[in-house]
């Protein structure tokens, strides 16, 4: 099979490239820069620009199968950046897919396209789209999903979408060393109760679930043109689990507690004093943050098992204490 990888400079991206690779497949690397690790192990680079048709329409040169895991992530920054590149750019995708008939597409979404702030427990797929977000990220990840989704079918091209949350491990460039920067710096505060529920996903396990979706994947298989949650099978209690990561690492639990509703009010502060005054960064506190840092947002794997036969590689304890052993090597 040959497989090419957007994004593949990223987290989840080198990694599912890599193991493609180690898989016997055909690997095509698409990032700005070459990505040594991939090479060195078989992967072919190419120059990818999510705006540049022509590089696309190059890279996906006789595709079995695209992964389309680029995108501009975080939670602030100007609409028009977001929307240039993962909505524009997954147009942009979709057109060079067709243009050489690629047959499967396997989208790199998030559940943050259907948090609407209120408690999610044990989801399933069949939440709607909330009608507002509080940022550009998820907005715009919606409005790709959709385009991925809708165009199913299409010039015998199939489709689906995986939401896979809070993806963390060895190597996370993101989530985990930001979270453990704040903890020493005393900065961590638990924002509201400190009892909410909430999936998360090892980035093996997001590898496995992207392999897993694109191996059986037809037009018209039971997961083509819809989108799944993906993570550990058993969510956890989140400030929970950030102590036992901190006490693993010797650094103090976080004692801070601050109500929802003042973080809340801090967020929309915040965001208003960065646009006003044009402030470089993000804010240290947005609605959305607060509201993600508060409130439940656990999902159900049943769907992602029964319909693409995704099982994920390691439990959420071997996860953690894979993380735990990088962090401290």
């Amino acid at each position: 099979m040959k497989a090419v990888v957007t994004g593949a400079s990223g987290f989840l991206g080198s990694r599912l490239a890599a193991e493609l690779v180690r898989e016997g497949h055909q690997v095509v690397a698409g990032s700005r820069k070459p990505v040594p690790e991939l090479v060195a192990l078989g992967a072919r680079h190419a120059p990818l620009e999510l705006s540049d048709r022509d590089a696309l329409r190059n890279a996906f040169k006789d595709a079995d199968v695209v992964f389309h895991v680029a995108a501009k992530t975080g939670v602030w920054g100007p609409e028009r950046e977001y929307f240039e590149s993962n909505v524009t750019g997954t147009h942009n995708v979709l057109a060079a897919c067709e243009q050489r008939r690629v047959k499967r597409l396997v989208y790199t979404s998030s559940p943050s396209v259907v948090f609407d702030g209120r408690e999610h427990v044990d989801a399933s797929n069949d939440l709607p789209y909330p009608h507002d977000y509080l940022c550009s990220y998820p907005a715009t990840k919606a409005l790709a999903e959709r385009a991925v989704l809708a165009a199913n079918g299409r010039w015998g091209l199939a489709t689906c979408a995986l939401r896979p949350h809070l993806i963390f491990g060895p190597g996370d460039p993101h989530l985990v060393p930001r979270l453990l920067a704040r903890a020493r710096e005393g900065k961590l505060a638990r924002v509201g109760p400190g009892d909410n529920e909430v999936t998360l996903c090892a980035v093996e396990t997001a590898v496995a679930a992207h392999i897993a979706a694109a191996r059986s994947l037809r037009p018209d298989s039971p997961h083509a043109g819809r989108a799944y949650f993906i993570g550990q099978e058993r969510p956890v209690r989140l400030w929970d689990w950030i102590d036992g990561l901190l006490r693993a690492l010797d650094i103090p639990p976080v004692q801070r507690r601050v109500p929802f509703a003042l973080a809340y009010a801090a967020g929309t502060l915040c965001e208003a004093l960065w646009w006003l005054a044009r402030l470089a960064g993000e804010p240290p506190m947005t609605r959305f943050v607060a509201l993600q840092l508060a409130r439940s947002h656990s999902y159900s794997m049943e769907p992602a098992q029964r319909d693409f036969g995704f099982r994920e590689p390691l439990d959420i304890e071997e996860a953690t204490a894979r993380l735990v052993a990088s962090l401290r090597a």
